[in-house]
């Protein structure tokens, strides 16, 4: 007999089948044309986003959704591409602000499309799909309810 535990469980896996499905797609998009995955444009979105185009290390950590060691290798990466910096706050001598720079931005505004693009192709695909496509549906349909 088939459990509520047993159908919980088929209903995770074919959640996180779609998340892998949707990030995979995403991945291979930009490091295709850009060379940096989505960890990276996270980080190009969150910076891109702030009023001031800086954020704190931490509050960029708590953004991205990665731990502190990663998200210093992750903006080291960026600032070698020249697509961010780092400096120091001027009133907390140990706070650290990541800076996008100009050329950060450039790239954010030519990545976010194709990511968008990218994302719009695999929700056509994934809507075709007999297990995903349903799963698809459900989050688009809670996301536009939670929107209102």
């Amino acid at each position: 007999m088939t459990t509520q535990r047993d159908l919980d469980r088929a209903d995770w896996h074919r959640l996180h089948a779609l998340h892998d499905r949707v990030e995979a797609a995403l991945e291979r998009s930009l490091q295709r044309r850009f060379r940096f995955g989505l960890s990276e444009f996270g980080a190009l979105c969150a910076l891109a986003a702030s009023p001031t185009g800086e954020l704190r290390m931490q509050d960029l950590t708590d953004t991205v959704g990665l731990n502190q060691s990663s998200v210093s290798r992750l903006v080291a990466r960026l600032e070698q591409a020249g697509l961010c910096t780092r400096v120091l706050c001027e009133t907390d001598r140990r706070g650290v602000y990541t800076v996008i720079t100009d050329e950060g931005r450039r790239v954010h505004d030519q990545a976010a499309p194709v990511h968008d693009d990218t994302l719009a192709e695999i929700y056509l695909k994934l809507t075709e799909d007999p297990d995903l496509g349903p799963v698809l549906d459900a989050v688009r349909s809670a996301s536009t309810t939670s929107a209102r």
